[in-house]
Formats: structure tokens, C-alpha cells, sequence
């Protein structure tokens, strides 16, 4: 049995590979300058062209530009009109924000639990939490993964509730042919550098309902409207006047990012197929292996992955979890764990969840890591990390 790296054992690779990076090219570099040299560097007509891109790209009719994902999904909540005493449904399977973002509004997550085989939110689980006071569900394309969304759209309208789809991993994904952006109510996506396509950092709603957009632009730009004739307060004294309508944020995108997520979104069909290939290669790679269990995914959704996520069969291994990431880590691949059970943080348990309100959730969390998956891998270095992968499953093999 050859000696892993930890043990002293020659390491698999020599230089170490992360779960995630970014692909700027000098193309790129170029957009970014030309609008840094341009007469606006934020505010300007970059941004509004990179809405239109967004659009074309999604498929829906009208798209925000904002400065994260974390900032879509507060706008997203302002639009819906949640509030103080409302409840929306969500994954705990996820980052921190698609919970935060109720809060931030006064109104209550409520985490359904996740399907044992894809991950994605579990459209029964969300029907056995719908109360009175549920107003929204936040489903999460987690990996990539398209929801089940026919079942949950069915879920929200037989229920009266706002569907928002958090596509912060799923920029490029299709379900039953049609782009995440277009199916829900509204959707999130985030450009953080990890993400498909980037604008350093970065987020965007898109919605095809007018009222919707309208909220959600007012949200992001401070609540002010400067078109006089939307004004409600008169006849303007001058053009310099704005009106201050509603409680907004400044969650404005930069002329600049908005260049350079413009550059990259030219480029996702290729950034897109190169993570399908490498995905394939993995789960051929990994089939076979018993100590690892592969995502599944339904065949309605032609997902473009964000994060490739191994489950350690742990009743098959003489390790730990943390055993097998350090021994993988000192083969110089190192993993990420996505995500911590968000309700297992102590902010919420401050406020009362405790562990066991999502089994399956909780067990996927114990056993999976996140391995490298980003277009700039070339062959060598994804039959790298699949060496390592099998050399630790197999020195830890029961």
C-alpha cells in the first residue's frame, strides 16, 4: 500500500490545488482599464449594459446589478415585502446568507431538510414547514444544481408564496431547457471569484415581473427615484431634484466590475463545458469507489457546477472526515467543507434551532468536502486530484 504524504509518503502532487479559483484573462484586464480610463467609473453605461447582458443570458426580462449576492437576496427580500413576523423557507444546507437574508428584514428562517441524493432543498420537507405565517421560500441551487422546480413553483402557488431561487452557484444551469434567472419569481446569483464568472465581487437579480424590478432597483440605489415622473411628491423645483421614496441601500455595482463580469459572461459557454468535462471525469473516476458517494442529479437540470462535492462513506473507513482532509490536504489537494448546517452556528442557536431539525442535512454535512473544480485545471491536474482522492480512500479502506 503506498504511504500517504501525512506519514511521510511523496505527495501525489508538488505544488498544492484549492477547491476554487478564478480565470482572469488579459482580455479581461483590457474591459476593466477601458472603463477605468471612461468618463464614469460607477453609475454609468457599463452597468446598465452588463443588466442587459444578464438578461440575455437568463432569459429573463429584467435584471439589478448589485455589489454581492449576499445584497440580492436582502433586495430580493425587500421586494417580496417580507417583514417583521413572516417566515421564509429555506435549505440549511447552504451559506449563511440565504437564512441571514430574512432576518435582515425581521422575518423568521425556517429550514426544510435536503434530498439524501442531490442535496437541493426537498420540495415535501418544504411543504411540511408551510404555516400561516410563511410568506417566501429561498430554494438553493446548491453545487450548481438546478431545484426541482415544477414541484416547488406548484408548492408556492397552491400556497400563495413568492419563489426565490438563490442561483449563486448556478449562473449558465438550465432546467427542462430554460436558464436559472427566468424560472422563479426572482433569482440571486452571485460573481464572487470562486463562482463560474466573476466581477471580483458581485451579485444580480433578475425577475420578468415590472412591479418586481421596480422594487428591487429602488432597494439597491438608497430608495430614490430620479425620473420626475414617478415622482409623488409634485412637481420638481428643478432637474437636480430626487426623491427619497422608500428605505434603500447603496448595493451599487461599479462601472468597472461591471466590465469585467461583461468580459466573463463572453465566455461562460467555454468556462461552462470545461466544468461539465471535468465533472465527468470525476464521477467516472469515483463510480467505482465504495467509500465514496457521488452527487446525484435529476435529468431535468443541464447544470454547470460550482463545486464538485465528495461524501465520505465513513462506516467504510478507518478515518475521520478531518483525517481524510489532512491526508489529502499533505497529497497538496486541498478540500473545503460547503457548508456548516447554517442553524449550527450560534447566532441561530441563540435563537432557539437546535441540531436534529434536518437529518438528512446533518449527515451529508459529517461526511462531504468540496475537491477542486474550476475551468483553468488542466488534465494533469484533475487526474492528479483523482489520484489522491483513491490513494486515501484506499490507505483508509476498512
Amino acid at each position: 500500500m503506498e504511504k500517504l504524504a501525512i506519514f511521510g509518503g511523496t505527495p501525489v502532487r508538488e505544488k498544492k490545488i484549492f477547491y476554487g479559483r478564478q480565470w482572469v484573462g488579459e482580455d479581461d484586464v483590457k474591459a476593466v482599464t477601458a472603463a477605468l480610463t471612461g468618463d464614469l467609473i460607477t453609475c454609468g453605461p457599463t452597468v446598465l449594459a452588463l443588466e442587459k447582458k444578464l438578461c440575455e443570458v437568463t432569459g429573463a426580462k429584467y435584471a439589478v446589478s448589485v455589489c454581492n449576492g449576499t445584497a440580492a437576496l436582502h433586495c430580493a427580500m425587500i421586494a417580496a415585502g417580507i417583514g417583521e413576523g413572516d417566515e421564509v423557507i429555506t435549505t440549511p444546507l447552504t451559506f449563511a446568507a440565504s437564512a441571514n437574508c430574512a432576518v435582515y428584514v425581521g422575518a423568521t428562517p425556517v429550514f426544510a431538510d435536503v434530498d439524501p441524493n442531490t442535496y437541493n432543498i426537498d420540495p415535501d420537507s418544504i411543504e411540511a414547514h408551510i404555516t400561516e405565517r410563511t410568506k417566501a421560500v429561498v430554494a438553493v441551487d446548491f453545487t450548481g444544481q438546478a431545484v426541482e422546480h415544477d414541484r416547488i413553483r406548484e408548492i408556492c402557488s397552491r400556497h400563495g408564496l413568492i419563489l426565490i431561487i438563490d442561483a449563486a452557484h448556478a449562473i449558465g444551469t438550465k432546467y427542462k431547457g430554460k436558464p436559472e434567472g427566468s424560472i422563479g419569481d426572482m433569482t440571486c446569483f452571485s460573481f464572487h471569484p470562486v463562482k463560474t464568472v466573476t466581477s471580483g465581487e458581485g451579485g444580480a437579480i433578475t425577475t420578468n415581473d415590472p412591479e418586481l424590478y421596480r422594487k428591487l432597483h429602488m432597494a439597491s440605489q438608497h430608495g430614490i427615484e430620479h425620473d420626475a415622473s414617478k415622482f409623488v411628491g409634485g412637481e420638481p423645483e428643478g432637474p437636480w431634484v430626487y426623491e427619497m421614496q422608500s428605505l434603500g441601500f447603496n448595493y451599487r455595482m461599479t462601472d468597472f466590475q461591471a466590465a469585467l463580469l461583461l468580459s466573463q459572461l463572453e465566455k461562460l459557454p467555454g468556462f461552462s463545458a470545461r466544468r461539465k468535462e471535468i465533472v465527468d471525469k470525476y464521477n467516472e473516476a469515483f463510480r467505482d469507489v465504495p467509500e465514496i458517494f457521488v452527487q446525484k442529479e435529476i435529468p431535468e437540470s443541464e447544470t454547470t457546477r460550482h463545486l464538485y462535492i465528495i461524501q465520505l462513506v465513513l462506516d467504510r473507513l478507518t478515518c475521520t472526515r478531518r483525517e481524510f482532509f489532512d491526508a489529502l490536504s499533505a497529497e497538496n489537494v486541498q478540500c473545503q467543507v460547503h457548508y456548516v448546517p447554517v442553524y449550527y452556528f450560534p447566532f441561530y442557536k441563540e435563537r432557539g434551532y437546535k441540531e436534529g431539525l434536518c437529518p438528512n442535512a446533518e449527515k451529508i454535512y459529517r461526511g462531504i468536502m468540496s475537491i477542486p473544480l474550476y475551468p483553468l485545471m488542466t488534465d494533469e491536474d484533475v487526474d492528479s486530484v483523482i489520484a489522491a482522492v483513491k490513494k486515501v480512500a484506499s490507505y483508509y479502506r476498512k
